[in-house]
């Protein structure tokens, strides 16, 4: 087992109470859990085999503690998303109960937002508009959906109707946005409340845009640039004092 001296992260101007345990050690956990489809249990193997003996417990525990750090550092960092949006919900089960992850997408790929919701209907639609409109300040050029009417009710109201786009297959990328979240939600064998589900979801997306490197539309020499890109940003903020 690694035994260190005590230790202190620093985030900004926040200090983090001393931790056994070095820093690149927790910011390892910390990445592997939201960069890949792992439990905390996988974590904890993945350290040991390193050897550096840490209980999933306190995997857990970083993950709660930084990951909502890190992740609103990374999401300061985020380039302005192009002017085409692609929004959609998917439900998802928590104990027992139905519930809707309403999701925003550009062009690209990128998560602009992520809201868990009770309700599919038009004042779920008009949350996650108000909350995408304020949280990145401008007003998309198109917005695509599926034909689902609250999405066009909600656009009515913000006199945004005639940027909306329904057409046939063009909601693909929303769609397929929902893959990774399907992923990690059998890895975790459930989402335990909806609490827990929005700040999981809402980490994982930051961590998510920052290593989604379409490599499939890339040459192997600029996916090694855009790899280190990313490394170098997740190491920016994670830097620990």
């Amino acid at each position: 087992m690694v035994r260190t001296g005590r230790i202190a992260l620093a985030y900004g101007q926040a200090f983090i109470p001393p931790h056994r345990f070095p820093s690149i050690v927790i910011q390892q956990a910390v990445w592997l859990y939201f960069r890949f489809a792992l439990s905390y249990r996988d974590v904890e193997d993945m350290l040991a085999e390193r050897g550096i003996d840490v209980p999933y417990e306190t995997v857990r525990r970083w993950a709660l503690k930084f990951g909502a750090i890190i992740a609103r550092k990374l999401r300061r960092g985020r380039h302005r998303p192009d002017g085409r949006w692609h929004l959609d919900e998917v439900f998802v089960s928590i104990n027992r109960r139905q519930l809707y992850v309403w999701r925003a997408v550009d062009s690209d790929g990128e998560v602009l937002d992520i809201l868990v919701q009770p309700r599919r209907d038009r004042k779920a639609a008009l949350k996650l508009m108000r909350k995408l409109l304020k949280k990145q300040g401008v007003t998309p050029a198109t917005i695509v959906t599926d034909k689902l009417g609250s999405y066009s009710s909600a656009l009515r109201e913000f006199g945004v109707a005639w940027r909306h786009d329904t057409g046939r297959w063009k909601n693909n990328r929303a769609e397929n946005s929902h893959q990774p979240l399907r992923q990690r939600e059998r890895r975790m064998r459930r989402f335990k409340s909806p609490g827990s589900a929005q700040r999981f979801l809402s980490i994982h997306a930051a961590v998510y845009n920052v290593f989604s490197l379409q490599r499939h539309l890339t040459s192997r020499r600029t996916l090694r640039v855009f790899r280190d890109q990313a490394m170098l940003t997740w190491r920016q903020a994670t830097v620990a004092a």
